[in-house]
């Protein structure tokens, strides 16, 4: 077992010399140390962010008003500047590279920066002769594809709004995706590849465009047969692409929509959240930059599909000068390490993934080679144990500068992360990110420190949504941040502050394990469960309520070559017994063929939860957005009442 805390990795001197944080610092005249800068971004934010805008260069004009008014949830950024993301994002020398693309069967492609400024310019030209203009909505059914890039690009250059879901989102989850931001054009893949298998979609994206009345085309891409034709109704990507065009960049305010992301969508109607441009090139810059240390020579990657808010943050290295690398396909095709090859071959400086991904390669027993020029780790979508922490620093690369970050779709970054300045401790993210003014709150809103409790942001930051769609007044936007505490951002995560400005996140606030009146995060169990050889991945459910105390349950998957035994259950409750308490003892363990999770990763506890207190499963959860709905059936029968 590791210990939380245990230091793993201090910078050197050089490196905290040479980091772009303090390169920032020196250029603000302040010489302190890392909390010193970000407590003036925090007292003092209209400063700090346009000190981020100068610092960058952002292009745009500024204009003369106030950099914030108002107070949250009603404030508006740089009243009177324009900006585009997509003038930010492909400015640069044209021979730089920008874009490396692999897929899982090793097929490559590259772009240099004047290369993607001229695919771009040809699909903004086919979107204007669809009619496409300023406020518009394109929406995609696209992998991680150069294809994807381009065509947001070019929506960002005219004005016009960008959505898009991976396309092994089922037919009934996307629908209820773009029918609420009534899209022109319609831009989709025949059909992709994972695992080694081949999956025709033709029949879901027909599915999906009939059900958009407003469509005035689809596009199609043949990516699974390069030789097909555009289907009956639509028209092919390299019709959309065959002209020539000017690459002009459509001048928009500040917190003009750029993008919509949609919550996971589980339960219920996915919540369209819109982020603005400015927001964005801001947030971006500021976080890639000081926080990944990225910029003009580095490898960005960073494992995901274009339905997770982390392509839009990795699409955003465009903007530091990075060269990004867009991966389709499995992560464990042909082999479990496929991404760590991946990372090697590439030169990739910075290897970012979903933090299971690194808890199946500890399990796996992996010992990635070569990864000469990695310097950066970066883990998100969970809490990562201290035991992945330490994992990587033994058998990955000892000198590299593991990330830890915290955040999520609502703003499309991390509130809390990493910065190369200061050591990495197991299980413990660094800091609060610059701008970021996360604090604890107890059960009666007061901060706290040292203990555990709700992780609130009590001052604005550019990238929360400028709007959730068809929200006019609002109602729904303020339900789901600011319903609990009036003027204050409620995320629905624990997070335990230390006085050092470090902190733990111990998982979704809305599934906590409550015994006795003792509180306690999802995560802190599941890494006594997760370090079991013989079990590859768990789910705890508490299912008091009422202010009642109900049962506590445990559902395990096994390993290769684990067997589920009297004789595991009892150690099982020994570890949790002696680690956790006697309170957090399971009532009962069950062995499942899987854990449910979302398309991005995320376990689901409250659906399963619900099922357990009575809910037909097809009523819990939507399919469509999970990895793996066919486990859903092995949660039952549903607990009597406590």
């Amino acid at each position: 077992m590791v210990e939380e805390g245990a230091l793993l990795w201090e910078p050197t001197p050089e490196i905290v010399r040479d980091a772009r944080v303090t390169r920032y610092a020196d250029w603000l005249g302040r010489s302190g140390t890392y909390d010193d800068v970000w407590q003036w971004s925090v007292d003092h934010p209209a400063d700090f962010w346009t000190s981020v805008w100068d610092y960058f260069g952002v292009v745009g004009e500024r204009g003369d008003g106030p950099v914030i008014s108002g107070t949250m949830p009603d404030v508006r950024w740089f009243t009177g500047a324009t900006i585009n993301y997509a003038a930010n994002a492909l400015r640069g020398d044209s021979d730089h590279l920008a874009v490396i693309f692999r897929d899982e069967a090793g097929n490559r492609q590259t772009y240099t920066l004047g290369q993607l400024r001229e695919e771009v310019g040809r699909v903004r030209a086919g979107l204007v002769r669809l009619g496409v203009g300023r406020g518009d909505r394109v929406a995609a059914y696209v992998p991680n594809i150069p294809e994807a890039l381009i065509a947001f690009l070019a929506t960002a250059s005219l004005g016009a709004v960008w959505s898009s879901c991976s396309p092994d989102f089922g037919a009934p989850s996307v629908i209820d995706r773009f029918t609420q931001i009534e899209p022109k054009v319609l831009i989709a893949v025949d059909g992709y590849r994972y695992g080694g298998k081949a999956f025709d979609r033709s029949g879901v994206v027909r599915e999906i465009a009939a059900k958009l009345p407003t469509l005035a085309a689809t596009v199609w891409i043949p990516y699974l047969d390069t030789d097909a034709p555009a289907s009956e109704g639509g028209l092919s990507w390299n019709d959309l692409h065959d002209e020539a065009g000017e690459l002009v960049f459509e001048p928009v305010p500040f917190g003009h929509p750029l993008w919509v992301l949609y919550s996971s969508g589980t339960t219920g109607l996915p919540k369209p959240i819109v982020h603005g441009h400015g927001g964005i090139v801001l947030e971006h810059l500021k976080s890639l930059s000081f926080h990944q240390d990225l910029g003009d020579g580095d490898v960005f990657f960073w494992y995901t599909t274009t339905g997770w808010m982390m392509w839009n943050y990795l699409i955003g290295g465009l903007l530091v000068g990075a060269t990004v690398v867009l991966y389709d396909g499995s992560a464990a095709h042909p082999g479990p390490d496929a991404l760590w090859r991946v990372a090697d071959e590439e030169g990739v400086t910075y290897f970012g993934t979903g933090a299971p991904y690194i808890v199946a390669s500890m399990k796996a027993g992996l010992r990635p080679t070569g990864l000469s020029r990695l310097r950066g780790i970066g883990s998100t979508g969970s809490p990562l144990p201290p035991e992945g922490f330490a994992w990587v620093y033994s058998d990955v690369k000892a000198d590299v500068q593991l990330g830890s970050f915290s955040g999520g779709t609502d703003v499309c970054t991390g509130f809390v992360g990493g910065v190369p300045s200061l050591p990495v401790r197991a299980g413990v993210i660094p800091c609060r990110c610059l701008g970021a003014m996360v604090e604890s709150f107890d059960p009666s809103g007061v901060s706290v420190v040292g203990e555990v409790g709700e992780l609130v942001v009590t001052q604005p930051m550019p990238s929360m949504p400028v709007m959730f769609w068809n929200d006019p007044s609002g109602v729904r936007y303020r339900e789901s941040y600011f319903a609990d505490y009036p003027g204050v951002w409620r995320h629905g995560d624990w997070i335990k502050l230390n006085s050092d400005g470090s902190c733990v996140i111990y998982g979704r606030s809305d599934s906590t394990l409550n015994r006795g009146g003792v509180r306690m995060g999802t995560s802190e169990f599941y890494r006594v469960v997760e370090r079991f050889e013989e079990i590859a991945d768990s789910l705890v459910i508490d299912t008091g309520r009422l202010g009642q105390e109900g049962r506590l349950l445990l559902y395990v998957t096994l390993a290769v070559g684990g067997t589920f035994s009297d004789d595991l259950v009892s150690r099982l409750k020994g570890a949790l017994r002696s680690e956790l308490s006697p309170r957090h003892v399971p009532d009962e363990i069950h062995e499942v063929p899987g854990i449910p999770r979302t398309l991005s990763g995320k376990k689901l506890e409250i659906p399963v939860r619900k099922i357990l207190l009575g809910t037909p499963v097809e009523q819990a959860a939507n399919p469509d957005a999970m990895a793996n709905p066919e486990v859903l059936r092995h949660f039952h029968p549903p607990v009597p009442p406590a």
